[in-house]
């Protein structure tokens, strides 16, 4: 039996983790249809703006050369150079073209995924050289589908070019006397004809393959409830990504602790190695401790506190032990009340007083 879990039992949607593996392995959405889309627009571009431009260049390079064909050398190193002149000059005419069509390449997998390094997809692998297993591939549905989508294709575009082709006929049949310069028109003309075409049939066909693709690449990498719950334990014991749940919790925790800070009554500090934020009001049954810090988390929470205009008692005796003594959102110690309440009483006489400011 085969280690592989049945495409029924696959009933969760894939996790980050195993999107993110699938993508390293270079296990990718991947239409060659948009692909090719991209390149025969690239073409329709190229062939609109650069054909005439190009095959002018071209023309040129060979009329020079036929008007000067009595002076040419046909034997020696002569000989050589001469081809070597017309090749430049051809590829000279072609390397942007060239250039331009291999962006558009490139363009057609990066609108589908991510750039993709990996040498997975290209690791010898009995399978591929298996009898057995290249039979089933070769009368699989994959491989039916495919052959479904060449046939279309082959069917659709044959009609492209016999609708536009056809009504040409008679103008193609003079082309054979006509002018070079009225022939490369002409071509050019029927050309874009071509093009235009094509590109509205391809639009559709391409991105009907890109939605059956990515439907089955989604499919493929679903998960089992057994596999979500082994990854789920896996990911849980390895220590970097403990680590980096504890980060989390404890930015978050921090990022509350300090929007706290505002709203306290009260800050005892130590002055500077200490400082416990503190909030009472009458409906409370003791002061809570709403934030708390040491050396840098302390400092930040004076200049916090002095931000928003709330008192800071400097008290290194007190904020030594209410910081030892109580958790962010817990009452402080009853041992404490009495001094706490005595910081308490002292603010809440300054506050009486009019033009108080904070220390």
């Amino acid at each position: 039996m085969s280690d592989q879990p049945d495409q029924s039992e696959k009933t969760e949607d894939p996790s980050h983790k195993r999107l993110t593996d699938a993508h390293k392995k270079g296990d990718v959405v991947k239409s060659q249809e948009v692909t090719t889309w991209f390149m025969i627009t690239g073409s329709a571009l190229v062939f609109a703006f650069f054909a005439p431009w190009a095959s002018g260049s071209v023309m040129n390079s060979l009329k020079g050369v036929m008007e000067h064909s009595y002076h040419l050398e046909v034997g020696g190193p002569a000989f050589g150079q001469f081809f070597y002149t017309i090749a430049t000059s051809i590829l000279g005419v072609l390397l942007i073209p060239m250039a331009f069509l291999a962006l558009f390449g490139i363009a057609g997998n990066m609108v589908q995924h991510q750039l993709v390094f990996s040498v997975d997809p290209i690791k010898p692998k009995f399978s591929k050289i298996s009898p057995i297993a290249g039979f089933k591939r070769l009368f699989s549905t994959e491989a039916l589908v495919n052959f479904g989508k060449g046939l279309f294709k082959l069917v659709v575009f044959s009609a492209v070019m016999f609708v536009v082709i056809w009504p040409e006929r008679d103008r193609l049949d003079t082309m054979i006397a006509a002018d070079p310069l009225l022939v490369l028109s002409v071509f050019q003309e029927i050309g874009l004809k071509i093009f235009v075409v094509t590109i509205i049939t391809i639009t559709i066909i391409a991105l009907l393959d890109y939605l059956y693709v990515r439907h089955k690449w989604w499919k493929r990498q679903m998960m089992t409830v057994k596999e979500v719950k082994d990854e789920y334990k896996q990911m849980e014991g390895d220590p970097h990504v403990k680590g980096r749940i504890r980060q989390i919790r404890l930015e978050r925790s921090r990022k509350r602790m300090m929007a706290a800070v505002p709203d306290a009554t009260v800050v005892i500090t130590n002055p500077t190695h200490y400082a416990v934020a503190l909030k009472y009001d009458r409906s409370m049954a003791a002061p809570e401790v709403v934030a708390k810090g040491v050396d840098a988390l302390a400092l930040r929470i004076r200049a916090l506190a002095n931000d928003h205009d709330v008192p800071i008692v400097e008290n290194p005796p007190l904020a030594r032990a209410l910081y030892a003594g109580a958790e962010i959102g817990e009452r402080i110690p009853e041992d404490q009340f009495k001094a706490v309440a005595q910081v308490i009483g002292y603010v809440m006489r300054l506050k009486q007083r009019a033009g108080w400011k904070p220390s």
